[in-house]
């Protein structure tokens, strides 16, 4: 079985990038996935929340940013201007047929360790392959997160924001959207246009709006006190923006909090005034009992409850469907491609059981590297965002290339076979 450099499970922005990075150094590369899947099956409508010049996949030469991209179609990518998500969509395939090897469509269903200490990887239709080390780039897909009274009724009367490629089959029902976030903001103003009868419930007792980015050229005073990044202003994202290396080194239960509180939930500020065309906002409400409802069994009954604990009595909600934009959660316990064994013997993060990584994002698995939302509770807020992807592909890429040179100054060790694991090398990854 030949054995690729790296293969890259994923092939969004994080899996493009390490793989744009790879390729130009010269690595053996192969890359699984539908080209920006996530993003291709975003409704109709949506909008980037971060600003065109934040949202560049990367490749060491930076000759594939957005606005290159854009300026060739004649669109101009502006500060201040959100493009279409689709749009970011097609940027996304375009930086794939110039940046990187052919993109192997077929989804990853397992990647087992090998005693020797490569991979074997196999492929929906069940191929197996050979890898010297692999790279999972999964998205944010894997980790929604849905609260659990309403997961028995997934997928027919409920469902995550993430799993919509069009809400037209909503137009004239009565849509409950859970979350108080961008998506949930966004999916309720989609469905209000549509002509569905919108309602948002959340437990955050107000809505938070993001301010009218100020011109990226500004006095020095505006630019010291609350400086531009690729996550918002201030000091505080500037941080998380360019030093997630040292964010790393925060304590893992540190780390974790941050994760959990940084960059909470707001909309954004274009979207404000049309959301107005949500007329059902019950806020300080907390989701608890789900359960069919109507004659047939085909609406949702939704038992809510005061947030703030003041002893204000329940109220119920019968709704069509419910939306669930409630987030995502990087955990390994999703990370279904792994073996259970090799997800449980994995180093994590705090107690949410997140991994951890090295500072060439390696896990501690040898040759297993992660990158983009997974270790978002490891290097900090950033690896939220397409922004993030620069950073780790041209890192992950430097820790892949030091792994194939372990493995093969080991393979040249007198008295050892070549490819095998010499004594110790299952100890945790460092640094």
């Amino acid at each position: 079985m030949h054995d690729d450099d790296l293969v890259i499970v994923g092939a969004g922005p994080y899996g493009l990038s390490v793989a744009a990075h790879a390729a130009a150094r010269g690595l053996g590369v192969r890359v699984h996935g539908r080209v920006m899947r996530s993003w291709r099956d975003m409704p109709p409508g949506m909008l980037l929340k971060s600003e065109p010049w934040a949202s560049d996949l990367s490749d060491p030469a930076g000759v594939y940013r957005l606005a290159s991209y854009a300026a060739a179609r004649g669109v101009p990518a502006e500060h201040g201007v959100p493009l279409p998500a689709g749009f970011f969509a097609a940027y996304g395939e375009w930086f794939a047929r110039r940046a990187v090897p052919a993109v192997d469509p077929r989804a990853v269903v397992a990647v087992r360790p090998r005693p020797d200490g490569g991979f074997t990887v196999t492929t929906e239709d069940g191929q197996e392959a050979g890898a010297r080390t692999v790279a999972l780039a999964l998205g944010a897909a894997p980790f929604a997160d849905v609260p659990a009274a309403l997961r028995p009724l997934m997928p027919h009367r409920a469902s995550h924001s993430g799993d919509h490629a069009d809400l037209a089959a909503f137009a004239d029902r009565d849509v409950t959207v859970l979350g108080a976030g961008q998506a949930a903001l966004e999916t309720a103003v989609l469905l209000a246009e549509l002509g569905a009868r919108a309602r948002v419930v959340a437990r955050s007792r107000r809505l938070v709006w993001n301010t009218v980015p100020p011109p990226l050229r500004r006095g020095v005073r505006e630019a010291v006190l609350a400086p531009h990044t690729g996550l918002g202003r201030g000091w505080r994202n500037l941080l998380y923006a360019r030093a997630p290396g040292v964010f790393r080194h925060l304590p893992g239960p540190t780390r974790e909090r941050v994760f959990g509180t940084a960059l909470g939930p707001a909309g954004a500020w274009w979207l404000r005034r049309r959301f107005e065309a949500v007329s059902d906002v019950r806020l300080g409400r907390t989701l608890v009992a789900a359960a069919p409802a109507g004659p047939r069994g085909d609406r949702v009954r939704l038992v809510l409850a005061d947030g703030s604990g003041s002893g204000a009595p329940v109220t119920e909600v019968e709704t069509d469907h419910v939306i669930a934009a409630t987030g995502f959660a990087p955990r390994l316990d999703r990370v279904e491609v792994l073996p259970e064994d090799v997800r449980g013997a994995l180093r994590t993060v705090g107690t949410g059981g997140a991994p951890e990584v090295s500072g060439h994002f390696e896990s501690s698995c040898p040759g297993l590297f992660l990158a983009g939302l997974l270790t978002a509770p490891a290097y900090g807020p950033a690896m939220r965002f397409v922004y993030g992807a620069a950073y780790t592909a041209e890192r992950l890429v430097r820790g892949v290339e030091r792994r194939l040179g372990a493995v093969r100054r080991s393979a040249a060790v007198p008295g050892t076979r070549s490819g095998t694991r010499p004594s110790g090398a299952g100890a945790p990854a460092r640094g």
